[in-house]
Formats: structure tokens, C-alpha cells, sequence
């Protein structure tokens, strides 16, 4: 098939490999406008642009894809369908309309659950057991269009919003090629939604990586293994409110007669908080200006004492 793609961030590069892989002929990457990066403000080309240069594919960056111009500038290249993954900007009906096939889009949810921007992170926080892909025709809905095909993925005790990223990054790459084959050949039945079994899958910010010891450890040590690696889980650790990374935690069952947020112990490889329901014992972490260390090493080299409130 002849394929617009568009997307923006590191899960889309996965899909655009794919389809370039399995012979699908890319012949225009939409991608979001390049931005400054670093102290020097130099430019930096997202990930899927990098990849359409690596591959010689046109590409086009519209501030904003709504604009007639936009449109007109989509419809020279003829294609048969488009692929979005992650793109950033909502499409209009005259493109989701423009080709043979419409647009496809790859979503990292099993659909209609986790509709919206971080459904991968949000699996992860809300303690889910599957997560997956579903691959989906677009229509002017936020993620309401009819599902195409779906892959289930089983999230791991540990899984992290890094490492589930990537594992449906990956299903989603594979899934997206299975689809625009089944489109080809006319074996899809697509299948409406319904409506969502959860809530909107929220966009992420810093603000709410500040941890509330007054949660339960269980949902506090999902919240931290969800947003890491971005926006991080942090509280304060010192009488200045110098911020602390929390990296990785285990559950303890168990309570103490501290209020949540105090420190009540201190062992050679972690140090164990009160919650609103059980302990969280806090093995890996970052302060300000320092590397991701274990417990163990932050505790040979910072003073941390039992009763000290977080």
C-alpha cells in the first residue's frame, strides 16, 4: 500500500520500521515541528523524522495539521491509507476521510479501555493485569473509532510505564502490519467500542509523580513503577524540602504507630516508610545532581534517621 505516516515520538518509530520492512511504500512522514533542545537550544528532529531521513522519506512538519493548506498539501501524495501512531494533533474529517482505506490508528491500550494520551502508564498505576494494542479506524472521537485487530500483552509484577512502552511499541509495530495486510484482503470485520470501562487515560505532568503517603504502599509503589521513567515519583527528605526520586519500593505488609510519610526503619539496603495502609520500603532512588543509585549506597553517604518525615 502506498502509506502516510504519521507520528511523533518513540513508540511510533517501531510501526514506521515495520511498514517500511514489510514492503508497505511510505511515501510521506507528518510528524510534529522540530524543537529546541539542551542549553544551546539546538533543533532536534523528533524520532520518526530521524528514521524517514535515515530512509530518504519525505517529510512534513504542520503546525497545525487542521489548516486547509495542511489538507490540500496531504492529498498530492495519493496514498491508500494513512497509519497514525502517536502523532500529537487531532485530525480533521477531510483527512480522516481523504484515502481508500481511511486512517488506522495504533493505540497502547486494549480498547475501549484506557481511551486517551497515557493509557500505557495509567495501566501500570491502576494495577492492571493485561494491557495491550488495538489497532483502530479513526473517526473525530477521541479514540471512540471502530477496532480493527487487538494483541493482549500481560504485565509482569514489576513492569514499569518503560518497560510496558516498550513491549507494545513492539506488539504494536507487528500488529499494525497484520492489519493493513487483513484491510488489503478484506478479512476485518471492524467492531464498534462501546462505551469505556475506565476512565480517560490522562496526559501525564510532574505534579502528580508527589507522593501522598497517606495512599496505601500498594498504590504508592504502583504509582512510582508507572511513571518511571517520566514525570518520576518524588517526596522531600530534609528540613530544606530537598526533592528525592523514588525509583523502586516494595511492599511490606504491616503498620507501625508513626503517621504516613515517617521514616520507621533504616537497614543497610533500604529504609521503610508509614503509609495510609501497610509500609513501602524505598530500595532505589535519586537526589538532585546525583545518578539513580540503590538504597544501599544513597544510605553510605547520606545521614537518614528513624522518625524523620518525608
Amino acid at each position: 500500500m502506498r502509506v502516510i505516516f504519521m507520528g511523533t515520538p518513540d513508540f511510533s518509530v517501531g510501526t514506521l520500521e515495520a511498514l517500511i520492512e514489510a514492503g508497505h511504500e511510505v511515501v510521506l512522514v507528518v510528524t510534529q515541528p522540530d524543537k529546541p533542545k539542551g542549553r544551546g537550544g539546538k533543533m532536534q528532529f523528533t524520532p520518526v523524522k530521524e528514521v524517514a531521513v535515515a530512509h530518504n522519506i519525505p517529510v512534513y512538519q504542520p503546525k497545525r495539521i487542521r489548516e486547509a493548506e495542511c489538507v490540500e498539501e496531504l492529498k498530492k501524495y495519493n496514498a491508500d491509507i494513512m497509519v497514525v501512531v502517536a502523532f500529537g494533533q487531532i485530525l480533521p474529517k477531510e483527512i480522516l476521510e481523504m484515502t481508500p482505506y481511511g486512517c488506522v490508528n495504533v493505540h497502547a491500550s486494549l480498547l475501549p479501555a484506557y481511551r486517551g494520551a497515557a493509557p500505557i502508564q495509567w495501566a501500570v498505576i491502576n494495577g492492571e493485569k493485561v494491557s495491550g494494542v488495538t489497532t483502530m479506524q479513526m473517526d473525530e472521537g477521541l479514540d471512540t473509532g471502530d477496532m480493527l485487530l487487538k494483541t493482549e500483552i500481560p504485565l509482569d509484577p514489576q513492569e514499569t510505564g518503560g518497560s510496558l512502552h516498550d513491549k507494545l511499541a513492539s506488539a504494536g509495530a507487528k500488529l499494525c502490519v497484520e492489519t493493513l495486510d487483513a484491510l488489503k484482503a478484506g478479512t476485518i470485520t471492524p467492531k464498534k467500542q462501546g462505551e469505556s470501562t475506565t476512565e480517560y487515560a490522562k496526559m501525564l505532568d510532574k505534579h502528580m509523580g508527589k507522593i501522598d503517603w497517606n495512599k496505601s504502599a500498594v498504590e504508592i509503589e504502583r504509582l512510582i513503577r508507572g511513571l518511571n521513567p517520566w514525570p518520576s515519583a518524588y517526596t522531600s527528605w530534609n528540613e530544606n524540602d530537598k526533592g528525592m526520586k523514588i525509583w523502586e519500593a516494595e511492599v511490606i505488609e504491616g503498620k507501625s504507630e508513626e503517621k504516613p510519610g515517617t521514616i520507621v526503619e533504616v537497614a543497610k539496603d533500604g529504609f521503610t516508610v508509614q503509609t495510609g495502609e501497610d509500609l513501602l520500603k524505598i530500595t532505589s532512588l535519586q537526589i538532585p545532581g546525583k545518578k539513580r543509585m540503590d538504597a544501599a549506597a544513597f544510605l553510605r553517604g547520606y545521614q537518614v534517621e528513624t522518625g524523620t518525615i518525608l
